[in-house]
C-alpha cells in the first residue's frame, strides 16, 4: 500500500496569536505535517503543549522574539536538522526536519524569505537588498539539494510571486515589490538550480490565478481579490511523480483575525 504525505504551509503572523486558528484548522483537515512561517515566538513560549494534545507530538521550531520564526509541526516522528543562518545572520528564517528512515526518508526544509520593504531598490533600500542577497543564498543551497537531496521538500512564504498569473494584475504589479523582474528571475533560477518541481503550478498550470495572500490594505479583499501567490511547495526531482493533490484553503482568509496568507496543502505518495 503506498505512503502518502500531505505537508501544509501557512504563514501565520504570530502562532499564539492565532493558535485557536491554527488548532481549528488541524482538526478540520488534519494534514500530516504543517509548516509555520513568522512565528514571532521565542522557542521558550512557543505552545507546544497545545499542538501535543492535537496531535502534533514531533516538532521542529525555531524562533525568536517579535518576528520571524519558522515551526514543523508533525504527526509523524521527524529528526530535527540543523537550520540554516542565511545571509549570515541568525534571524530564523530557516528549520529542517526528516521524516521516515533510510532511502525512502524525505527532508523537508521551511523557509521565510524577507518581505523586502516598500522599495524595489536595493541602494536605497537595505531590507531589498537583503531580500536579492537571500535569493541569491538560496540558489546556492537548491544547487547543493539538486546533488544531496532529490526526496527533499521546499516549503514556504517565499514573499515572490513569479509567474504572470500569481498576481492580479502582472503589468500593475511590475514596479511592487514581490513581481519585480529583478525578484521574479532570481527565484525561477532558484527553482532551476534546483530542479524543483512547482507543485500549484503542476497542478494548476497558467494561465489559471492563484493566490495565497491578500493585503490587510485592501478594504474589500474577497470581492476585489487583489491577491499574490507567495507562499510555495516544492518538490525534488524523486518526489515530483508522486504528486497526487493541492489546495489553497481561502476560506481562512474570512476567518477572524486571519493571517494575510492561507494555507497551502499538497499530498504526495512519497514510496
Amino acid at each position: 500500500m503506498a505512503d502518502t504525505l500531505s505537508v501544509v504551509t501557512w504563514n501565520i503572523n504570530s502562532v499564539r496569536l492565532r493558535l485557536d486558528q491554527v488548532l481549528r484548522f488541524l482538526t478540520e483537515q488534519q494534514p500530516d505535517v504543517l509548516c509555520l512561517q513568522e512565528t514571532k515566538c521565542p522557542n521558550d513560549l512557543f505552545p507546544k503543549g497545545a499542538f501535543e494534545k492535537a496531535g502534533y507530538r514531533h516538532q521542529a521550531i525555531m524562533g525568536m522574539k517579535g518576528y520571524n520564526g519558522v515551526a514543523i509541526l508533525s504527526r509523524r516522528p521527524l529528526e530535527p536538522l540543523s537550520a540554516r543562518e542565511m545571509c549570515g545572520k541568525p534571524d530564523a528564517r530557516h528549520i529542517a526536519a526528516r521524516i521516515g528512515e533510510g532511502a525512502g526518508a524525505v527532508t523537508l526544509h521551511n523557509f521565510y524569505v524577507p518581505a523586502g520593504g516598500d522599495i524595489p531598490d536595493p541602494e536605497a533600500n537595505p531590507k531589498f537588498a537583503h531580500k536579492l542577497d537571500f535569493v541569491k543564498e538560496l540558489q546556492v543551497f537548491s544547487e547543493e539539494a539538486r546533488r544531496t537531496e532529490p526526496r527533499a521538500i521546499l516549503v514556504g512564504d517565499l514573499n515572490i510571486a513569479p509567474l504572470e498569473h500569481d498576481v492580479w494584475s502582472h503589468k500593475k504589479l511590475l514596479d511592487i515589490v514581490s513581481h519585480t523582474p529583478i525578484e521574479t528571475n532570481g527565484l525561477m533560477d532558484v527553482i532551476a538550480a534546483g530542479e524543483w518541481g512547482d507543485a500549484m503550478r503542476l497542478l494548476k498550470p497558467e494561465p489559471e490565478k492563484v493566490y495565497s495572500w491578500w493585503s490587510y490594505r485592501s478594504p474589500d479583499w474577497e470581492t476585489r481579490d487583489l491577491g499574490r501567490r507567495l507562499d510555495h511547495v516544492w518538490l525534488g526531482r524523486d518526489l515530483v511523480g508522486g504528486l497526487q493533490s493541492g489546495r489553497i484553503f481561502r476560506e481562512t482568509r474570512g476567518w477572524e483575525r486571519p493571517s494575510d496568507h492561507v494555507p497551502v496543502r499538497i499530498d504526495l505518495e512519497i514510496d
